[in-house]
């Protein structure tokens, strides 16, 4: 107790500037998620908010009715789907667009990168409207211009099947800025010497791609990797303003399900279990991703 007590004070200042972060993330972070956690085991809803004596412990109910919901088994496909489609379109069209405005520093590069990044600052209620109207089945500009070359016009948001991919369109267009700037910073931080050395050996330009660029970004591209898979999983807001969900259930998302039955349906005890389940999911996705990663590239 003595050694503890000395070793407090020896270290109390780092503590002191520490406490302030700690208790903040203790009290809006860690206290909601295990009240979270003891309400996904009840029947929670809006009775039991105004009167506690209303809510009944029901186990892992609201676990099994889950895997029963035939709305939360497709918003796990959807999810699936947006995952394995989007994430790969993400990381290559990043990397790719951040190669390339790498090569150049005049005022033309600049602003490309600007024009890139623009969208991940864009509110998502203002792009909605205006990718809303690029979909319009009728007068749409993406229609005029099939149109134009004699292709029928597509229904976007209208069709299952459509749907889904005009979603991951509007999100990839919108998570490439962001991306694609860790990417540039990565860039910059490959000494120019591998280059020149490369050059002298006669290696050309593809293979100092493959041979040095590529295998330099390894942890920028696990990174990108971990952060983009985390958000789209928790794929939420294209949906929510642009679909709510629909047709036929065919863009919910399971961010978009926990979201209904908590804040629609007022049924916050199978919301706290859905949302831990997608917990789960994305620790178990994160788990395979650093099980999986290769080691970092030096030379």
């Amino acid at each position: 107790m003595k050694s503890f007590l000395k070793k407090l004070n020896k270290y109390k200042y780092p503590y002191l500037f520490l406490a302030p972060t700690i208790i903040l993330l203790f009290v809006f972070s860690i206290i909601p998620i295990l009240l979270a956690l003891g309400i996904s085991f009840t029947d929670m809803n809006l009775k039991g908010l105004a009167d506690y004596s209303n809510i009944d412990f029901v186990g892992i109910k609201n676990y099994l009715k889950l895997f029963n919901d035939k709305s939360f088994l497709q918003a796990l496909y959807n999810t699936a789907f947006y995952v394995v489609v989007g994430v790969p379109l993400v990381i290559v069209f990043s990397l790719g667009i951040a190669i390339l405005l790498n090569y150049g520093t005049n005022f033309l590069f600049r602003f490309a990168r600007m024009l890139y990044y623009a969208p991940a600052i864009t509110n998502i209620v203002a792009v909605a409207v205006i990718w809303g109207y690029l979909y319009n089945n009728s007068y749409g500009l993406l229609n005029q211009v099939l149109g134009f070359f004699g292709v029928p016009s597509i229904p976007w948001l209208l069709n299952s099947k459509w749907a889904k991919l005009s979603l991951i369109i509007l999100a990839v267009w919108k998570a490439i800025g962001m991306n694609m700037l860790i990417f540039l910073a990565a860039l910059k931080g490959i000494p120019k010497s591998y280059y020149e050395a490369a050059e002298i050996d006669g290696a050309n330009g593809w293979q100092k791609l493959i041979s040095i660029t590529i295998p330099l970004l390894s942890f920028s591209v696990f990174f990108v990797t971990i952060t983009t898979l985390i958000g789209w999983i928790q794929f939420f807001e294209e949906p929510m303003v642009m679909t709510k969900g629909g047709p036929l259930n065919s863009t919910l998302s399971l961010a978009l399900l926990i979201y209904q039955n908590g804040f629609k349906n007022s049924n916050f005890g199978y919301a706290a279990a859905g949302s831990f389940v997608l917990f789960a999911i994305i620790m178990i996705a994160t788990a395979v991703q650093f099980k999986t990663k290769k080691k970092t590239v030096e030379y």
